[in-house]
């Protein structure tokens, strides 16, 4: 049952930030007037404020990590029981539909879709890897108690110096694939998105241990 209850906490966390993006992403382009400078600025604040919520509620519970690139480095460092990660996973990714089909029943629009955006290219690729690079590195280096608001910042940050606008998750691509909205990605483009950002995580990993002077496990100076 405490397992249980740890997966639960990630199912609902990765369901509120991707009802929080993609939600905040039909109101923005509704109510911008097509102004997409003003609509990525609204759907950049409902997410750094989420995100800071969130990670603040449920970080004491499952360690709120809402993303499959974050639960892999974890458990590779054994900061999560190994046993867990596809656990973790697993109710990520339910988690990431879920919030897709919330936020689309909530604006009344159909529930079940595909994302027709197309986001492609070398500069987005290396964007996803650098977006998820910076994200493990704040999160492995961030100080105990400032991780919430650590993570909001960069993500917010992140959404503006990226040309992919920071998903940096792959439960994130996942959920987002699922709408054709503001937030949406093509499900073609989503495979490449994903594998950027798994290399973006071993590079932020990498980097923490440069710096940090220890092994990327966690386990012995070097």
């Amino acid at each position: 049952m405490k397992h249980g209850r740890l997966y639960l906490a990630e199912l609902v966390g990765t369901a509120a930030l991707l009802c929080t993006v993609i939600g905040s992403g039909v109101m923005a382009e509704n109510l911008a007037a097509g102004h997409t400078a003003v609509a990525l600025l609204a759907n950049t604040l409902a997410t750094v404020f989420a995100l800071y919520v969130l990670i603040e509620a449920l970080g004491p519970l499952s360690g709120a990590h809402f993303n499959p690139a974050v639960s892999l480095v974890m458990a590779y460092r054994r900061a999560l029981p190994r046993e867990r990660l596809i656990g973790y996973v697993i109710a990520q990714l339910m988690g990431a539909a879920l919030g897709a089909w919330l936020a689309h029943a909530m604006f009344d629009l159909a529930i079940f879709q595909w994302s027709h955006k197309v986001r492609s290219g070398w500069g987005q690729w290396l964007a996803e890897a650098v977006a998820t690079a910076g994200l493990l590195f704040v999160i492995l280096r961030s100080p105990a108690g400032k991780a919430s608001s650590m993570v909001a910042c960069y993500i917010g940050a992140a959404y503006w110096f990226t040309a992919s606008t920071s998903f940096a998750n792959p439960a994130a691509v996942w959920g987002r694939m699922m709408s054709d909205s503001f937030a949406g990605i093509s499900p073609l483009d989503a495979p490449a998105f994903i594998a950027a950002q798994l290399i973006g995580a071993g590079l932020g990993l990498g980097l923490h241990a440069l710096v940090s002077g220890e092994h990327p496990s966690g386990k012995n100076a070097v």
